[in-house]
């Protein structure tokens, strides 16, 4: 069991405290919201976690199951349902063998959860990440729309891949798969300056730590990319 996957398995309270420090000028709902009209839409959100999407979207969409693999991710969104006082449905399973008929979604989304593979999958990512995005069009509805979202770094000033690996599959997603890009700010505000030490290293590891601390960033840079394209 690798560093991100112990959390998702054991320490989901922690993460989602760190994930509701993100994205402090709330650029992610606007830019979605220009792919996409959500009200009266069906979306599934893939690899939800602890709710980040379904979050977002509550009150906008009409109908979001949020589907994850770690059962103590979805526990920690129930209660984050509980927090705003709202229901959308909560599903254990596998985003490359998705539990749901053809064509029954207006949005899907894949948030944060596909680059995963390229170190969980590393000898043979690039087949499961097609199943992956191949199960993605099955589900969504000919002219519905299909949304990945993943990191262009943390602590840093200018967007990039984080990793070679990383950088490899988002150069297949626009060049294989069809995707467009696009980029935005999602940096991180938190507290104050040992509460951004304790929550960036958690996640991301003693070097981001140490890179805070160097910096005294309570206001920690991150770039997100969102790929997508129409069904």
């Amino acid at each position: 069991m690798d560093h991100f996957q112990q959390i998702y398995t054991h320490e989901a309270a922690a993460y989602h405290r760190l994930i509701a420090a993100e994205d402090v000028e709330g650029n992610l709902l606007p830019a979605l919201q220009a792919l996409t009209t959500f009200p009266g839409q069906r979306v599934l959100d893939i690899g939800s976690g602890t709710g980040r999407i379904p979050l977002l979207l509550h009150d906008k969409a009409a109908t979001i199951i949020a589907l994850d693999r770690y059962p103590a991710m979805l526990r920690e969104q129930k209660r984050q349902q509980d927090q705003v006082q709202a229901r959308w449905s909560l599903v254990q399973g596998e985003m490359a063998q998705l539990p749901f008929g053809p064509a029954g979604f207006d949005v899907t989304i894949a948030g944060w959860v596909i680059g995963h593979l390229t170190e969980w999958a590393a000898a043979h990512w690039l087949p499961v990440a097609g199943q992956v995005v191949g199960e993605m069009e099955r589900v969504t509805r000919p002219g519905g729309v299909l949304i990945i979202i993943e990191t262009l770094g943390t602590g840093r000033i200018t967007p990039a891949a984080p990793t070679p690996a990383l950088a490899e599959y988002y150069v297949w997603l626009e060049t294989d798969q069809g995707f467009h890009q696009l980029e935005i700010s999602t940096d991180y505000r938190f507290n104050n300056l040992p509460e951004a030490i304790t929550l960036t290293g958690f996640f991301f590891g003693p070097e981001m730590a140490e890179l805070v601390r160097t910096w005294e960033w309570i206001r920690v840079p991150e770039w997100t990319g969102i790929w997508w394209k129409f069904r």
